[in-house]
């Protein structure tokens, strides 16, 4: 049997003569560009729908613009991260915008190579949520594309940024705790070392954000932080620590930087023959869609993540627009979501 012959791609030209327009009236559609009426939209967006047109990423590359934006994630198990992917994705929904995923693993070398790959395939745009990079790698890529950074405290002229008011969050948990009559309240935090991301990262914030709280509360003797790491097994860890400890030693609330930590805090207790809330009260901070499972009803502090999503698609393309207008820096208000899992302190 002879081969079949490869279709051939459907150009601008053959969508200009379905239409009966000009080429020139196709690209100016297809730009959203200036002079192109109502009625010729409609002719040419009607002939590409029939003809199956599909615009050439490279040609359109080689035009200035690919209509691609780049969003890097840093761990895709963590469910809040979708969330901020929700609000970008329908951000640019009736836009021309297709979204590229590319996982950063919580480390720099990873990140540089995503982010270096997205800049190498001409995408319009990046999107880096919670990056670990060094503030010099990501000027450098904020040089070569226009950027907005996701989670991350601190400012540059080269890039926009959008992050919760995580110090505030954190109060928040501190005093829900207090209020149920709580003292011994002990945090577990996401393990930093590096200078610039302690003083820029959410989970540092967070972290300070309960000590803070802890002293305004007359609590200073009870601050007790754990450092691990923001995923399930980094609490179910913590948790494990905190639960060995002599009776009177142990805390009668935990207060997990992150719901995935949390998950993991929820399993130990489990583990170990005891309840929540009865034998220990448990927050967490992302208010991720499981926390308001009934079977789990974890109380969590919303840092709403498809707010930031479309607060940075908002700030790219306004970047995209005007690469030389002054960086801006977004920051949300959380608030607290109390559930069942945590409960006033029985003496």
């Amino acid at each position: 049997m002879e081969p079949t012959a490869p279709q051939r791609r459907v150009t601008i030209v053959d969508v200009a003569r379905h239409a009966r327009v000009s080429v020139t009236s196709v690209s100016k559609v297809l730009r959203n560009a200036y002079g192109a009426s109502p009625e010729m939209q409609t002719k040419v967006r009607r002939a590409i729908e029939e003809l199956g047109y599909r615009p050439h990423a490279g040609a359109r590359g080689l035009r200035g613009q690919t209509y691609t934006i780049g969003v890097m994630l840093p761990d895709i198990r963590n469910p809040f991260f979708p969330e901020i992917l929700d609000g970008v994705t329908d951000s640019l929904e009736e836009t021309d915008y297709q979204v590229f995923l590319g996982p950063g693993c919580n480390g720099e070398k990873a990140e540089a190579r995503v982010t270096e790959a997205m800049i190498d395939r001409g995408m319009d745009g990046l999107v880096l949520v919670a990056p670990v990079s060094s503030r010099a790698h990501l000027e450098h890529v904020a040089g070569a594309v226009p950027t907005v950074v996701v989670g991350r405290h601190g400012s540059s002229p080269a890039y926009d940024t959008v992050a919760d008011d995580d110090t505030e969050g954190a109060a928040l948990v501190v005093r829900h705790l207090v209020g149920l009559g709580h003292r011994r309240i002990a945090h577990i935090e996401h393990h930093e070392t590096d200078p610039t991301r302690l003083a820029e990262m959410p989970n540092a914030r967070r972290a300070d954000g309960y000590r803070q709280a802890m002293r305004v509360h007359g609590l200073e003797e009870f601050i007790d932080v754990i450092s691990t790491s923001y995923s399930q097994e980094g609490g179910h860890r913590a948790a494990r620590e905190l639960l060995g400890r002599p009776a009177p030693a142990r805390p009668t609330a935990v207060f997990a930087g992150a719901d995935i930590a949390a998950m993991g805090v929820l399993d130990a207790v489990a583990e170990a023959g005891l309840s929540v809330p009865g034998d220990l009260s448990v927050a967490g901070y992302d208010n991720t869609t499981f926390a308001a499972y009934g079977p789990i009803s974890l109380t969590s502090v919303d840092q709403c993540g498809q707010e930031m999503g479309r607060n940075a698609v908002r700030l790219l393309l306004e970047r995209i627009a005007d690469r030389a207008r002054p960086s801006t820096k977004v920051i949300l208000s959380p608030r607290l979501v109390a559930r069942r899992s945590t409960a006033r302190f029985a003496e």
